[in-house]
């Protein structure tokens, strides 16, 4: 079975599970937090999704609920449980990520990323969130990253929509218009 079918079977599956036994929140927390561990730490992901003759299914749930400090919620445990039991272990990232934008796309909210070149403030932030609620009606989690190469400014990105005011933006649209005006001279 196609790879993409079995993660968004698996991440809906959850998504439903969670919402009618009222612990999305708290799953869909968990599940952020093993996302970032995942990707933070390439060996506990390497042992997590290897073949179950290299780390038993039991000694998977056990790295996972480690990197949750030792506390994993019921429904989490049990939808794991299905995973290695399924041999979907392998999968587990993908699922647990695409968890994470069904569940909240499925309350409202929805996830932005935005990078400048130093700290954000408190106010640009405010106006995004605004502008975001104001347009969709969702409100928004915005994941922020500090890239000084963008100069200034900043890129906001959420969904489909791109709005790149850096300052290396500007300088490139610059640089582009003077190299094609210079063409044209010569």
């Amino acid at each position: 079975m196609n790879r993409s079918i079995v993660i968004t079977r698996y991440a809906r599956a959850l998504v439903k599970f969670v919402r009618e036994g009222g612990q999305g929140d708290i799953v869909c927390s968990e599940a952020e937090t093993l996302v970032k561990s995942l990707h933070a730490v390439p060996d506990l992901q390497r042992m997590v999704t290897a073949a179950d003759d290299v780390v038993t299914p039991f000694e998977k749930k056990k790295l996972l609920q480690s990197a949750l400090g030792n506390r994993m919620s019921p429904d989490l445990s049990r939808f794991l449980t299905l995973l290695n039991r399924n041999g979907r272990m392998p999968l587990v990232l993908d699922i647990l990520r695409d968890f994470t934008d069904m569940y909240h796309r499925s309350v409202g909210i929805r996830k932005a990323h935005l990078t400048t070149a130093g700290e954000p403030s408190e106010r640009l932030l405010q106006r995004l969130k605004a502008l975001v609620k104001q347009k969709t009606g969702d409100d928004v989690i915005i994941e922020v990253d500090v890239d000084p190469s963008i100069i200034g400014g900043f890129v906001f990105d959420i969904d489909d929509y791109l709005m790149d005011a850096s300052i290396k933006r500007q300088l490139d649209i610059i640089r582009e218009q003077f190299i094609e005006r210079n063409r044209r001279i010569i």
